[in-house]
């Protein structure tokens, strides 16, 4: 049987109706996993299910929307995953937001708080939401998407790169505190990817051309090459790694 074989697992990944969520949906579905979709929008959580079980057995995906700042919505996901599936496997944390982009003396309060409650604080929260079972069970893997923001400081993006900064120490501690019990937490960072996310970045005409004069392989990424990170992440063939943040930039920070 292959490493990467996830027959049998149940998967939820946060912020997944489009961009490196859907990707990595897909992904973890052609691999074997049941799949949860959640994002905001029940409407578009809901096609992106039925193309996942139009591709797939039927009742390969479910959809059910949650706001990630809203803790109550994030445990109703993490409850209609256990009444439609039994059990939670493997969970991606890729919602984010970042509603601030400038120097970091020119954000306000309000701002700050979201950037940091919706990139940290509800990762904490699903993440503890989920775990008790895993660790009853011995058997679990946690991925934060992160970003390679978190390795370096920006002049535009200074609050996102300090919660992606955090993901990446939030998977350590957690990795230090659940290892013992096999679950594992990791992160991925990636470089800039070609979603609607990222889209101020690269939709930027020199913007964009400077970043791929100095990214060695001289392009930004697709989502789809961040969702074999996550199932490498999810499966068997990663079973000896934790606590570590996997960078998937093209070549730009080395």
């Amino acid at each position: 049987m292959s490493q990467f074989d996830l027959t049998g697992k149940v998967a939820i990944i946060t912020g997944s109706s489009k961009g490196i969520g859907k990707a990595s949906a897909f992904e973890l579905a052609e691999h074997g996993a049941k799949i949860v979709i959640s994002s905001r929008k029940q409407d578009a959580c809901d096609a992106v299910a039925a193309e996942i079980n139009a591709r797939y057995d039927e009742g390969t995906a479910i959809a059910v929307a949650a706001n990630i700042s809203d803790k109550a919505g994030l445990q109703n996901l993490v409850d209609e995953t256990r009444a439609a599936f039994g059990q939670i496997d493997v969970v991606v944390c890729n919602a984010a937001s970042n509603p601030y982009y400038g120097p970091q003396e020119g954000i306000a309060d309000d701002q700050f708080r979201k950037i940091l409650d919706n990139n940290i604080v509800s990762n904490h929260w699903l993440i503890s939401m989920v775990v008790p079972e895993m660790r009853a069970r011995k058997s679990g893997s946690i991925i934060i998407i992160s970003s390679i923001g978190g390795l370096r400081g920006s002049p535009v993006i200074g609050a996102y790169c300090i919660s992606k900064a955090a993901d990446m120490q939030l998977a350590r501690n957690l990795a230090v505190e659940y290892g013992p019990d096999n679950v594992r937490v990791n992160c991925i960072a990636p470089g800039l990817i070609k979603t609607d996310f990222a889209r101020a970045l690269w939709e930027d005409e020199k913007l964009a051309e400077r970043r791929n004069a100095t990214t060695p392989l001289r392009r930004i990424g697709n989502p789809d090459e961040i969702a074999g990170g996550v199932v490498f992440l999810a499966s068997a063939a990663s079973a000896f790694m934790t606590g570590q943040t996997i960078v998937i930039d093209g070549g730009v920070t080395i």
